[in-house]
């Protein structure tokens, strides 16, 4: 199975990490590093979504989530999908897979809470595989970034 796993220590409770993933104003500071990210709606339920636009000069990416399990404060897994400005999932440039099937977990020990973040192909073609496979490096730039950021609001 193809799939992207980061994972991450953070000097602080499991809950104040659940908070940056879970409460807009949080999660828009640290995710979409280097960039303006504009949280329009997070519904946190099952079957809830989640509408991004991360924003750079005249420029936006759109991304959405639906959430499949909540577990607070220890898992959090939705479909994470970029889309277009009406949050209407669209195929993505260079067979980069439509959906990813994200997953969250947080398991907290003497004060110190490990994350990890899983990506999975989500009802990827073989082409969409492999362009992932190629692209994990820059995944992981990316999502490096995002929780330097995150370890520094916490800070």
């Amino acid at each position: 199975m193809s799939e992207y796993i980061l994972e991450h220590k953070f000097n602080k409770p499991r809950e104040q990490v659940w908070k940056a993933w879970t409460q807009p104003e949080k999660l828009s500071h640290w995710y979409g590093p280097n960039i303006e990210t504009i949280i329009h709606k997070l519904d946190l339920r099952v079957n809830g979504f989640w509408y991004c636009e991360m924003k750079w000069g005249d420029n936006s990416m759109y991304q959405s989530g639906e959430y499949l399990e909540i577990v607070p404060p220890k898992k959090l897994v939705w479909l994470h999908s970029t889309t277009d400005a009406n949050w209407n999932i669209m195929a993505m440039p260079n067979n980069w897979p439509r959906t990813m099937h994200s997953t969250i977990t947080l398991e907290e020990s003497d004060g110190v809470t490990t994350q990890v973040l899983t990506w999975i192909p989500h009802d990827a073609n073989e082409t969409e595989l492999a362009c992932f496979e190629n692209a994990k490096d820059d995944v992981g730039k990316g999502w490096s970034a995002g929780m330097q950021l995150l370890e520094e609001m916490l800070a």
